[in-house]
């Protein structure tokens, strides 16, 4: 048929139009929550052997330094305090607590928009850390992180398709009070971005604050505790293998609060967890059984996360090395521990050594993502954005970051084999009597959209064109497109009255809207 007839154009218009539109979720090619679990780096007898080494440290070596009233909810729960103050789990207690955990847990937008469901291999992408310093690319230079950064960070995950929740990921280095700080920061954050945040409270005190803050913005406790927006990213233990006393605290306050927790265990493999990756999973697991046990004895059936982020250490410097492919395997093998416990889980995975976002971060960032996707890890922490060994955050890094991970979640969808996908049709068509190649016909022009991941920043042009382009590059592209994202305002920005209203109650540091 010939492709320039009126009707055929009008056709081929009329379906350029409908790829220009934007796909139904289903349709789309990468969205949250797609299915991994696929990859497997442990064997079932191997994970059966981690299993048992976590509860034999459980039963045998115990948690020391649990603050008093763990102690309480521990005990009354069945563990046993020794002679030398350790709480050690019986294994009964431990299976009994993994029999009656929850299966799935939501983490709710401030808006319902978008919820994250954390269930089986269920994968989401997200920000995460506590960088003190900013990463300036057109200084090439670190200067410490403000509050201000802080909320352009959320304002930009919010507009990013790929980037799924906004756990805090730079602390305000310009707010010297710690309770100012961090309502400052849930401030920040949830003014910045309607996705789902995360946020560390550093002493017991610094909780009730933001919780009055978070009720503000809700429109009042109910309403609150009915859809908590924010988690709380708790480091519960001071590895190896003790309790951080305050931050039980901190994490027994948030329970109470309604407010979702995520159980952090972030031992140094060679320095506060053993050197070989199934030893630091081995301890990031017990730590995190032990923690699940804590949080179902304050609170039978609160929602909480498995947080194993066991990170990775530069052996010959002792510097981190979470750019690392064996921090890929940690993630990778945390990650096959929290589908062996049916429990929603969260690694770390995304984040470099590179101080800036050059080539060393782009493959860094691609291999531990990529692998936490493919083992289906529920929430993969500090996914964008994060450079120097988690001490800087780069707001144009985030935005390629968004690139880096559609290509992840691509990977983590998989291969569909079905009638369709085999297209024994299209090549018996295309081969016998038509055209003898796939461009232009009607199958592939309707699933170029559906299938394929095209990234916003990256550049696929030739060598000519990109040459006639001026040769574009690819950091200026981002910091551009940073640029147009913060000239709007944000549309998380609160209701006006919201906002006096809160100015009212708190010393809020970022300037109005």
């Amino acid at each position: 048929m010939n492709d320039q007839t009126p009707s055929r154009a009008g056709g081929r218009a009329a379906r350029r139009a409908a790829r220009a539109a934007a796909l139904p979720d289903h349709l789309r090619p990468v969205r949250p929550g797609l299915t991994g679990g696929r990859y497997n780096p442990l064997t079932e007898a191997e994970v059966a052997r981690i299993h048992g080494a976590a509860l034999d440290a459980l039963e045998t070596i115990g948690l020391a330094d649990a603050p008093p009233s763990g102690v309480a909810h521990l005990t009354g729960a069945g563990a046993i305090q020794g002679d030398d103050g350790r709480i050690r789990f019986p294994r009964a207690l431990v299976e009994d607590t993994l029999a009656r955990a929850n299966r799935a847990i939501t983490l709710h937008s401030r808006d319902g928009k978008n919820d994250l469901t954390l269930s089986g291999s269920r994968v989401h992408y997200g920000t995460a850390g506590a960088a003190v310093h900013l990463v300036d690319v057109s200084g090439r230079e670190y200067r410490e992180s403000t509050v201000q950064d802080l909320h352009d960070a959320a304002r930009i995950c919010d507009v990013l398709d790929n980037i799924h929740f906004c756990q805090r990921p730079m602390v305000c280095r310009d707010i010297p009070d710690m309770v100012e700080s961090e309502y400052n920061a849930v401030y920040a954050c949830t003014s910045g971005t309607t996705k789902h945040i995360g946020m560390s409270f550093s002493e017991p005190h610094c909780v009730a604050p933001a919780v009055e803050m978070l009720h503000m913005i809700a429109g009042g406790e109910d309403a609150w505790r009915a859809r908590p927006f924010m988690s709380n990213s708790n480091c519960f233990v001071v590895p190896p293998m003790k309790f951080a006393s305050e931050s039980c605290q901190v994490m027994e306050a948030c329970i109470k609060a309604g407010m979702p927790v995520l159980l952090l265990s972030a031992g140094m493999s060679g320095a506060t967890a053993p050197s070989t990756i199934a030893g630091a999973i081995v301890q990031a697991v017990a730590e995190c059984l032990a923690g699940l046990v804590y949080v179902n004895a304050v609170k039978p059936g609160a929602p909480a996360i498995f947080g194993t982020w066991p990170f990775g250490l530069d052996l010959r410097t002792g510097a981190m090395s979470i750019g690392s492919g064996e921090q890929a395997l940690l993630t990778a093998g945390c990650a096959q521990m929290h589908r062996f416990y049916d429990l929603p889980g969260g690694a770390a995975a995304g984040a470099s050594d590179s101080k800036l976002p050059d080539m060393q971060a782009g493959w860094e960032q691609m291999c531990s993502n990529v692998m936490a996707g493919l083992s289906g890890c529920n929430m993969v922490y500090e996914a964008a954005g994060m450079h120097a060994s988690l001490l800087g955050f780069c707001h144009e890094s985030l935005i390629l970051g968004d690139d880096i991970i559609g290509q992840a979640l691509r990977c983590t969808r998989g291969i569909e084999v079905t009638d369709e996908t085999l297209a024994l049709d299209q090549i018996a068509q295309v081969c016998m009597g038509g055209p003898g190649h796939y461009l232009g016909t009607e199958q592939t022009l309707s699933r170029m959209q559906s299938d394929c991941v095209y990234p916003a920043l990256g550049d696929r042009t030739s060598p000519k064109e990109w040459a006639e382009q001026d040769k574009p590059d690819l950091i200026a592209k981002a910091t551009a497109r940073k640029e147009q994202i913060l000239a709007t305002r944000p549309a998380a920005a609160f209701d006006p009255a919201l906002d006096a209203a809160i100015r009212a109650t708190f010393a809020i540091h970022l300037p109005e809207a």
